[in-house]
């Protein structure tokens, strides 16, 4: 057992509990169970990752045709993190279940823990979320899938944030290029190898010859059995490095590219791409063939391996030295997917901790390096990181509109003033019903720019840059609380007091499909060119943002969140206390606002329209695009 385990035990434990409060069967789940014997363990009687990765699969597989109702495959693998490493009698429990359900893909979700039969503990191992897809039929069509319905309010966060993932799933290989093409990775330093080890030395090659027990019930080759082949081989590769037994800590997000079936020869190649200073990447490349034909590439994975001492500390590794060209070259992505891998990791985690509020955003490199703070968001990010940054700014809005503890502190006119308390942190939701369609909706709170002109906190609204089509920064000026009735409708106007400036990333979302509001949400970055000035008190923006969910009658609910800073409290903290119902004068100004500006629908807004009624529509790879091009293509 890992000797970070008795520090984390309480904690791990907690978090179950909590999961298991409350919780309703998902017709999707599936468990399974497996106490490990000494046939899947590793030399150290320590549970083997390839057969955990077996289960893993297996269950996920599982969840997924029970919700399809139909033969699924497995298309991709999400980064995944072992936090523990679990001992021969320990008990290994997976638990899988769709998250959601897209035109023919599904998400699914898998929980890993461990339970000590002898102690009666319980500790988390990992999470992942994997992508399984249906196939067709006997006559060839594909096969729709039922849309998945939430139940519960973690149900409902991993339903919405499941968008986000899917695209930032979708841009994965696109960020790796871009972080080359703008030689924002150090080049391999060749002037000190004296010491290094020659890639070459780290070379593995395997076959192997995929027979009945490898296949699944499709009379495939079983992906976790692929799975567990790749880890060996690459394990290899992390021992001839370290000449030590290494520990694998981290799978980078992977794609199954085509089949494999029972016959076929499994060629299976390893090398170490890169030694950093206490963990390695290796690469791995599995390829398919018969007796006759070409190599089919089937796979490619990277893993990050570590040597531990005896007290469990990461040993230092001697240093690599590539091979050329090629071996540069992977040299070099290894360091990209090494500035990446973090972000992965902790954005999908969503651990909370301790970080500055404000992200830094530098535009003169486009290389970011920051910690950045939601409500259940942690992220260390480093580089071309506005498709990160953006993931996290519109998950962190799903997850407050997911929480279902709102309670009622005001209603004025059907306007109503909603409160959240969490443990230190308070929130508020303010929703009405406007007589506008939600399309046009919110294509006009989408113009943060027009936002002073209904609604008297915002002052002064100008656009910095536009990074895409989804994703722009503001400055926003408001004036200030420190004098006159906090609150009131009449503060924001008197001018008095030193004002206030946030600078605010604004991220626009479309619905993926039926039921999904439209979405745009706000965080504060810091920028170098916008530094806090004499006169302003520079504010930050945690999470806020609007939710535009279509209604009937062509009629829109807009709820509007903020998750409250000290410098955004004052402005609503007496209508929390229901000593004034400033919100309910600003709603009406937005109700007014767009009501005015109900037509002059454009062909934009007229396919937005379409697409967000249609759940067969190809909205979200669209916005996917679209994001991908503007990562080449933009210079901030």
């Amino acid at each position: 057992m890992s000797s970070r385990l008795s520090s984390d035990l309480e904690k791990d434990e907690e978090e179950e509990e909590e999961e298991e409060e409350g919780e309703s069967v998902n017709p999707t789940e599936v468990k399974m169970s497996q106490i490990v014997m000494p046939c899947h363990s590793n030399h150290r009687q320590e549970l083997s990752v390839g057969q955990l990765l077996k289960w893993i699969d297996s269950t996920a597989c599982l969840s997924a045709e029970r919700h399809a109702g139909s033969p699924c495959v497995t298309a991709s693998m999400d980064d995944i993190h072992f936090e523990h490493t679990i001992s021969v009698g320990q008990v290994v429990n997976i638990k899988a279940k769709v998250n959601r359900a897209f035109n023919t893909s599904m998400e699914v979700g898998i929980q890993v823990s461990c339970e000590d039969l002898f102690s009666d503990r319980h500790w988390r191992v990992c999470h992942a979320y994997a992508t399984f897809v249906t196939q067709r039929t006997n006559t060839g069509k594909k096969v729709i899938l039922k849309p998945i319905v939430p139940q519960t309010q973690k149900e409902q966060v991993e339903y919405s944030v499941a968008a986000e993932r899917r695209r930032v799933r979708m841009v994965h290989d696109d960020i790796i290029k871009d972080l080359l093409s703008h030689g924002s990775v150090q080049q391999a330093d060749n002037s000190a190898v004296g010491n290094a080890v020659a890639a070459e030395r780290t070379k593995v090659e395997s076959v192997e010859l995929v027979l009945p027990p490898h296949a699944n019930h499709q009379v495939n080759t079983f992906g976790g059995q692929i799975m567990a082949w790749m880890v060996n081989v690459a394990t290899i590769a992390a021992s001839r490095l370290c000449q030590a037994h290494p520990t694998l800590r981290t799978i980078d997000m992977f794609t199954f590219r085509g089949p494999s079936q029972i016959g076929d020869r499994l060629l299976l190649r390893a090398i170490v791409n890169n030694a950093f200073k206490n963990s390695m990447e290796v690469g791995v490349r599995a390829e398919a063939y018969q007796e006759e034909g070409p190599n089919r590439h089937i796979n490619s994975a990277f893993m990050t391996f570590e040597v531990l001492d005896d007290h469990g500390k990461p040993c230092l590794l001697p240093r690599i030295r590539p091979e050329p060209l090629e071996g540069e070259r992977r040299f070099q992505e290894a360091i990209a997917r090494k500035k990446i891998r973090l972000d992965r990791k902790y954005i999908i985690s969503r651990t909370q901790g301790e970080a500055p509020l404000s992200v830094p955003w530098d535009p003169t490199n486009q290389v970011f390096v920051c910690y950045c703070i939601c409500m259940f968001c942690v992220c260390v990010c480093v580089c071309v990181f506005q498709v990160y940054l953006s993931y996290n700014n519109v998950s962190a809005l799903k997850m407050l509109a997911a929480q279902n503890n709102w309670r009622l502190s005001s209603e004025k006119d059907k306007v109503h003033l909603y409160t959240l308390e969490q443990k230190s942190m308070l929130s508020f939701r303010v929703e009405s019903e406007v007589d506008v369609p939600a399309h046009r909706a919110f294509s006009l709170l989408a113009e943060i720019s027009n936002r002073p002109s209904w609604d008297t906190h915002y002052r002064k609204c100008e656009l910095i840059h536009q990074v895409d089509d989804d994703d722009f920064l503001y400055r926003v000026v408001t004036p200030s609380v420190s004098h006159g009735a906090l609150g009131s409708p009449t503060s924001s106007s008197q001018g008095e007091g030193i004002l206030q400036d946030f600078i605010l990333l604004a991220s626009k979302r479309k619905p993926c499909g039926s039921g999904d509001p439209y979405v745009i949400a706000l965080r504060s970055v810091s920028l170098p060119t916008h530094p806090p000035t004499e006169g302003y008190n520079r504010g930050e923006v945690l999470c806020a943002g609007f939710t535009i969910l279509e209604t009937k009658n062509n009629m829109s609910l807009i709820r509007y969140y903020n998750q409250a800073s000290p410098e955004v409290l004052p402005y609503i903290s007496t209508d929390i206390a229901g000593l004034s119902s400033s919100f309910y004068h600003t709603f009406c100004s937005c109700s007014q606002y767009l009501t005015r500006n109900r037509q002059n629908v454009t062909s934009e807004e007229q396919t937005g329209q379409y697409q967000a009624t249609n759940t067969d529509s190809p909205t979200c790879e669209t916005q996917v695009d679209a994001l991908s091009v503007a990562l080449h293509s933009t210079q901030l």
